[in-house]
């Protein structure tokens, strides 16, 4: 785990959102879907913004391009690099194979991330310009009822997918709030990464808390 300065305590900051076409390009887009490959993350492409419009399918907002998606998984990487051979396609994961996550909303988001920093356990996590942030993980597993609850809270798994740095938004791009690198794109247990989630619903989580979560998660 890189936990130099210029890692992981800068894990944690964000990228300014500049219109999507000042900060995300074809070519960026496609040398990411590869990378993700790369690391067995099934990438596979996405609608893109033009304006206001969502060009590559049906869906008015972020949706596979192509409704048989799942026939992707698998593909090798020149295929993958074919997909962004000409338009600017958001990338997309299929969850339930290398890589699954649990979205949560930006409040609660907040907070797990302060729970992070203060166990020195970074995680990799994705955000959207529509204020949605996914803790990714290893494995699937059904929610702790105290996090089903919350509205918007939700597991990514089998038959599922999450949008992926640097995908575009109208109003910004995808960004990693933790990149997989301050990792060494090692995914956490989603039993963790609940715990974690726990914690962060009690603004002010106890020392002993944190310690216990530091315990279950080595």
């Amino acid at each position: 785990m890189d936990s130099s300065a210029d890692g992981w305590s800068n894990a944690f900051r964000g990228i300014p959102v500049f219109p999507a076409g000042l900060t995300t390009s074809r070519i960026q887009l496609r040398v990411q879907a590869i990378n993700y490959a790369s690391r067995g993350w099934p990438a596979f492409p996405g609608t893109y913004p033009d304006g206001e419009k969502w060009i590559g399918g049906d869906s008015e907002g972020l949706a596979p391009v192509r409704q048989d998606w799942q026939e992707l998984i698998g593909s090798t990487l020149d295929e993958v690099a074919s997909w962004w051979s000409e338009k600017p396609y958001g990338v997309l994961v299929a969850t339930g194979t290398a890589v699954n996550a649990i979205e949560v909303g930006p409040d609660l988001g907040h907070q797990a991330a302060k729970v992070l920093r203060k166990l020195d356990t970074p995680v990799p996590i994705v955000a959207t310009p529509d204020r949605r942030w996914y803790f990714l993980t290893a494995e699937e597993a059904q929610l702790r009822p105290e996090l089903a609850e919350i509205s918007g809270v939700r597991v990514h798994g089998a038959g599922s997918w999450i949008p992926m740095p640097p995908t575009a938004f109208p109003q910004g791009t995808v960004h990693w709030r933790v990149k997989p690198e301050v990792c060494d794109w090692q995914l956490p247990s989603p039993a963790f990464v609940q715990e974690v989630l726990c914690a962060g619903l009690s603004v002010d989580s106890k020392s002993y808390e944190v310690a216990e979560l530091a315990v279950a998660g080595s």
